[in-house]
């Protein structure tokens, strides 16, 4: 029997076990490179090898007690939350605009506001620069936190109006009806309903940027280095395990970022009467 009170078939059953099974292998393809890092992270020894030659958090305490690692560290916390603010609240307006947007020319908009996300990375940061030096902009943490949100603000657009697609619009309706103003229907009524998914855009605009290493290759300077830069220089000039408990790290903020939205998720269920399974 299932959530919904209905008697499964035995084909059915072995179609879901079918489809967990893959599920699983697919998850396991793609986590388990990931995982073979954590490991890494308490060796005792100076080199990334297996088998380990003992347990040991010395590289952990080279990441937090490097000056390097931890200006770092800052910067990208900085660089994404200022790059949030901007990317969330421009692309939900942006996605309150779409989704209101009745014209032909919506397809033309939707694919001109994704552009940043399917033309090459490299090829955006080269505009952006070209852009931006001339301005003053290239080498500064503004013109690092004006790219990033030329990069994160389609993840909102995206999951903002894929949000909106299930919203019942006739309690904007009802709300203006009885003489709501535009602004308190957006703020009481329409925000509220749609914040777990402007939320989960908020996290997506936050990845986005504290993981993106090609823009800030050419529009940091030395005193704006992000953690994905300072990972990356030390690959280049010396690969130290100190990178992999930066990875392990990583990985356990985008754990934890997952499962916040996982919550959200399952709030917005309940905010629109289904079931999780459901939406």
């Amino acid at each position: 029997m299932n959530a919904r009170g209905a008697y499964l078939t035995p084909g059915t059953r072995v179609a879901r076990v079918g489809l967990y099974v893959f599920g699983a292998l697919v998850c396991a393809f793609l986590l388990l490179p990931i995982l073979a890092v954590v490991p890494l992270s308490f060796n005792a020894g100076a080199f990334l090898s297996y088998p380990l030659s003992g347990v040991s958090l010395r590289w952990y305490e080279d990441l937090f007690g490097s000056s390097g690692w931890s200006t770092a560290f800052c910067n990208s916390l900085v660089v994404a939350a200022a790059t949030t603010a901007l990317a969330t609240p421009l692309g939900t307006l942006a996605a309150l605009g779409l989704a209101r947007l009745s014209s032909k020319l919506k397809p033309l908009m939707i694919a001109l506001l994704l552009a940043p996300m399917f033309v090459p990375v490299i090829i955006v940061a080269v505009a952006v620069y070209y852009l931006f030096a001339p301005l003053g902009l290239a080498h500064s943490f503004l013109g690092l936190v004006l790219g990033h949100t030329i990069l994160a603000t389609p993840f909102v657009v995206i999951v903002v109006h894929a949000t909106l697609r299930g919203f019942d619009v006739s309690l904007l309706r009802a709300a203006s009806s009885l003489g709501a103003p535009p602004l308190t229907v957006l703020r009481r009524i329409l925000l509220p309903l749609i914040a777990p998914g402007v939320f989960a855009a908020a996290v997506f605009a936050f990845t986005t940027s504290f993981d993106e290493i090609v823009l800030a290759l050419l529009l940091a300077g030395a005193g704006q280095k992000t953690l994905p830069l300072q990972m990356f220089d030390g690959v280049h000039d010396q690969i130290s395990p100190a990178i992999t408990a930066a990875a392990t790290l990583l990985f356990l903020l985008s754990v934890l970022l997952l499962w916040m939205v996982e919550l959200m998720r399952r709030r917005r269920a309940r905010l629109f009467g289904g079931t999780v399974e459901e939406s």
